[in-house]
């Protein structure tokens, strides 16, 4: 019998012994991290409201209960008795019956009426019909991404079990090695911004954490080939980490599954479902640009088959050595600082991602309370000597005066924004602005992914700042819901009736002007001195957007590509950029360098060593000498392809 069986039985016989003799458990299995317990007795076990929170507690396992399937009364009488339980008020949209595992899904627009206080609710629902309640949110906006992972794994069940069985069996095997190390190897995104990519390795077990591409650099894929990362193999690796879902962060992870991985990604809920979206754009501009893609649509999807999402603050087994808890970075919608806690109490790493440490319209700050760490990886991106942001009212105030001024004078205010975060928190500010009058009431058109991303942000508002988050749960007081906010499909006729019409913001991917929508409205309006660019957002180096920002005001046309038909686009030649550029700082979704110096300092305890990476040269080297003088710690700014050993 091998080892994982030998505990499965030790598991169901202590179960076992914990339970009144009038509820049996008739198996236990590992479903990923979960322990996973079958019963023939479903409503006693919901009697017992704490049962299954003292079995987790004296196991020091996540665990799940689930009904035999033969105990459970049909569906047609289930669906019945489940609705005459949950409040109409809660907003049921759907139930969907997985009898294979006594599942069933509401889908609601008030999730937490059918939770009920502590989970009464649910637990009234498996008392009256020995189903497994599993609750979804119905978005507020429809939303094709979340529509389609939903029903995408909903397809993929089977298999998808077959996924979590196999990974539990890998998180719970036995120990192999005596030693005592861990390693961290960069792969990317050390004095440079994107290309996120790290190996966190153990005598046991080799994490990946992140694996991104590089903003203006097309193809630069992190060092993945050497013998540290998939040079041995990708199934040498156990699992993959995704912070959150910004390409640079993201991009080549569906890449891992054509190299022939098929272990987990451990990622938030809304990062799996941005991470769907934004791959599959990633793929559609490099076909529409002319280049290779570096993998199939396939690709994506077997990434999202591989995801299992996990909360802020809980803490996961994800190998034999290996926890992870994931906390709020306040970056993007999901975005998680990743605690790693390796070995019993050896070691703990903590990877920031990308940080905004103070609270904003969007989000709440970035979580640093641990209860140790002795490494802390950290983005840099504005860690320079001289980085820090306006202050966000301050920010706030300038881009209201920017539009007043451009609609004034019957100009259009263009602002390239990333679809995911920076676009939502604009339309928060521009929503607030009109609702108090400090500008004039005029359509806000969204053009790109963003206003599928904002649905999807609709769809987690428990990620999204507090105040906010009440505000969604009232569709009348939604902000995202304005009548002012004009989604465009993507025509090039409404674009040019929009170019024709009256004054208006447009907000439009991509971010850092390489490519999208973004392009044809600088055919549409840069010609227009009346109007206004306006650039929210940082701006790589090697980006169009970083070029206009440092003054060029003419653009070659092979940048802008085939531009509509207004007579400025294709062939050779250049298009005249006259309209207003300006740049209003402080709505970046990353901490400023006095952010960054913040976040380390109410660290307590503070680490002991740290790795500043994910910024250029000067940024890196900056902060890393300044938390050095500050907080007399060890630091570093490390190169791609070095690895660090501690212990």
């Amino acid at each position: 019998m091998s080892t994982v069986e030998q505990q499965l039985d030790d598991l169901k016989a202590t179960i076992t012994s914990e339970l009144p003799s009038d509820i049996s458990v008739s198996s236990v299995k590992y479903e990923g991290p979960e322990l996973v317990v079958y019963t023939r007795d479903p409503k006693k076990f919901a009697q017992q409201g704490d049962l299954i929170r003292k079995l987790a507690s004296k196991l020091r396992k996540r665990i799940t209960v689930r009904p035999d399937p033969d105990v459970l009364s049909p569906p047609k009488t289930a669906r019945a008795e489940i609705e005459n339980v949950i409040p109409e008020e809660a907003g049921v949209t759907d139930l969907d019956f997985h009898a294979d595992t006594g599942e069933v899904v509401i889908e609601a627009q008030k999730p937490g009426m059918v939770i009920g206080r502590h989970g009464s609710t649910l637990r009234e629902i498996t008392k009256s019909v020995g189903w497994t309640p599993e609750v979804v949110r119905t978005p507020p906006i429809e939303s094709s991404t979340v529509s389609n992972v939903r029903n995408f794994l909903k397809q993929e069940r089977d298999d998808r079990r077959n996924i979590l069985e196999r990974v539990g069996r890998q998180i719970h095997r036995e120990e192999m090695s005596d030693d005592s190390w861990v390693r961290i190897t960069t792969l990317g995104c050390c004095r440079e911004v994107g290309r996120a990519a790290f190996i966190l390795s153990t005598p046991e077990t080799r994490i990946l954490i992140d694996c991104g591409d590089k903003p203006g650099a097309d193809g630069e894929v992190p060092y993945l080939q050497v013998p540290e990362a998939l040079g041995a193999g990708a199934q040498t690796i156990d699992a993959v980490v995704l912070t959150h879902a910004h390409l640079d962060h993201s991009a080549f992870i569906p890449l891992l599954f054509k190299y022939g991985y098929d272990g987990p990604i451990y990622c938030t809920e809304p990062t799996r479902d941005l991470m769907g979206l934004l791959t599959l754009d990633y793929l559609d501009v490099a076909a529409k640009e002319g280049r290779a893609p570096p993998y199939e649509s396939e690709m994506v999807r077997e990434a999202i088959k591989h995801c299992i999402p996990l909360e802020y603050g809980d803490v996961t087994d994800i190998a034999p050595d290996v926890k992870l808890t994931f906390h709020n970075a306040g970056h993007i919608l999901g975005s998680a600082v990743s605690h790693f806690h390796i070995g019993d109490g050896l070691y703990n790493v903590a990877f920031s991602g990308d940080i905004h440490y103070k609270d904003t319209r969007l989000f709440n700050g970035a979580t640093n309370d641990f209860p140790r760490v002795e490494t802390l990886v950290l983005e840099s991106t504005y860690g320079g000597r001289n980085d820090y942001q306006t202050d966000q009212e301050d920010s706030e105030e300038k881009l209201t005066e920017v539009i007043k001024e451009t609609a004034e004078r019957g100009g259009k205010v263009l602002i390239p924004a990333f679809a995911v975060g920076r676009s939502q928190e604009i339309m928060l500010v521009i929503e607030k602005a009109m609702r108090n009058g400090d500008i004039p009431k005029m359509p806000v058109h969204l053009d790109g992914m963003i206003w599928e991303a904002t649905a999807i942000h609709t769809t987690y508002p428990e990620y999204l700042r507090d105040d906010l988050r009440d505000r969604i749960f009232h569709d009348d007081e939604n902000p995202f819901l304005a009548e002012e906010f004009n989604h465009i499909d993507g025509g090039e006729e409404e674009r040019q009736d929009v170019a024709d019409g009256g004054p208006c913001i447009i907000l439009s991917t991509s971010g850092m002007v390489t490519g999208g929508p973004i392009m044809s409205w600088l055919s549409h309006i840069g010609p227009d001195p009346d109007s206004t660019l306006v650039f929210v957002g940082y701006q790589a180096q090697g980006t169009l957007g970083r070029r206009i920002q440092n003054g060029w005001d003419e653009i070659p046309t092979s940048e802008v590509g085939a531009m509509g038909s207004n007579g400025n686009g294709g062939g050779r030649g250049t298009l005249k950029l006259n309209m207003d550029v300006e740049t209003v700082d402080g709505f970046s979704g990353h901490a400023d360098r006095a952010g960054l110096m913040n976040f380390v300092k109410t660290m307590n305890p503070r680490p002991e060593k740290i790795l500043c990476v994910h910024g250029d040269e000067r940024s890196t080297q900056d902060l890393s000498s300044a938390l050095y003088h500050e907080f007399n710690m060890r630091t570093f700014a490390p190169k791609n392809l070095e690895t660090f050993r501690f212990l």
